[in-house]
């Protein structure tokens, strides 16, 4: 069995949501991680990095103020993304998404801001959990490789994520994939 068959996400938590105007709500996910606050900025910032563990790529570096473009996994188009504060190895915004990194114990307390829209809050909250896991073990040099996007929703980890997140978060879980389309 390999590392990635191995592996199970823990149960949904870290998260919390904040309603915002309209359908529109910030995702908070917090994790604490056993890297220094330098690995991870290069790892939210690198974009061989990010091919490693996030949902979308970039063209170039996030580590600097200015435009990227951005490509989430399983999207077929790129978009314009603009970093607006790039502070190593604090602060990175762009975009509708913000990064903090803080000490904590010799590591990092990573906290992600994330708008979304309320109809897929807890399927973001479970796409980014897998993707906080994959993160953490590709740091401390166990990767498991990227699980994202349509690949993620596949994953019996990312189903049962999403139904645990949507009881937290008091919503209805979405049915996605829809239960006609998925395959045994």
């Amino acid at each position: 069995m390999t590392i990635r068959e191995q592996y199970t996400p823990g149960p949904a938590g870290g998260a919390q949501v904040r309603k915002n105007d309209g359908d529109k709500w910030t995702l908070i996910l917090t994790r604490e991680l056993r890297h220094s606050r330098e690995k991870v900025w290069k790892a939210l910032t690198d974009p061989a990095h990010l091919r490693e563990w996030a949902p979308f790529d970039v063209d170039h570096s996030l580590a600097n103020v200015g435009t990227v473009k951005l490509t989430w996994v399983g999207t077929p188009t790129a978009m314009d993304t603009k970093v607006t504060r790039a502070e190593a190895p604090n602060v990175l915004e762009y975009d509708d998404t913000r990064w903090e990194l803080e000490p904590s114990g010799g590591g990092t307390r990573l906290t992600l801001w994330h708008n979304i829209d309320r109809r897929f809050i807890s399927m973001g909250a479970a796409g980014w959990h897998i993707a906080f896991d994959v993160l953490d073990r590709l740091l401390s040099g166990r990767p498991i490789g990227r699980m994202v996007g349509p690949e993620a929703i596949k994953f019996d980890g990312w189903q049962r994520l999403n139904a645990e997140y949507a009881a937290q978060f008091g919503v209805k879980a979405p049915n996605w994939p829809p239960k006609a389309a998925q395959k045994s």
